[in-house]
């Protein structure tokens, strides 16, 4: 499983021109679950996801959580996570776990994320042609792969 995580100051998803769900200062996090991916994934990235220091302190040093700070998540699912780019210059999806394995992890990676916060988790819709907004704050993205965490 891999996600993106991007400190925003505002993010908003829309399908078909209707506004889906919106944040204002937080996280925005693109998720694609990869097949073989687990709970124990999940797990671990939600967990990770809560609690990254990547918000700056009152000494302007990235020290602090979308917890300490208050912060909302935007979780969108985004199977093109999983591209392999290896050969030629078309990206191959065939990593990309199928709907039996993906959207359950990503909303119980959505749930875990609202247990670990105590705030809800906003979310696109799984497998739409979403359009996403995001004013990246700093910028600061981090990209975590739950198959590097050893």
């Amino acid at each position: 499983m891999k996600i993106v995580i991007q400190r925003v100051s505002r993010a908003q998803v829309s399908v078909g021109g209707e506004l889906i769900a919106k944040i204002g200062h937080g996280l925005m996090i693109l998720v694609g679950v990869v097949d073989g991916d687990t709970t124990d994934d999940m797990e671990w990235l939600a967990q990770k996801a809560a609690n990254m220091r990547i918000f700056n302190d009152d000494a302007g040093v990235m020290n602090r959580s979308v917890v300490d700070v208050g912060g909302e998540i935007l979780a969108v699912s985004q199977f093109t996570l999983a591209a392999s780019t290896k050969k030629g210059n078309r990206p191959s999806y065939i990593h990309a776990a199928g709907h039996e394995l993906a959207v359950p992890l990503y909303d119980a990676f959505c749930d875990r994320l609202s247990h670990y916060t105590g705030r809800p988790t906003m979310k696109g819709i799984f497998g739409a042609d979403m359009q996403v907004e995001l004013v990246n704050d700093g910028p600061v993205t981090i990209i975590v792969d739950s198959k590097l965490k050893v």
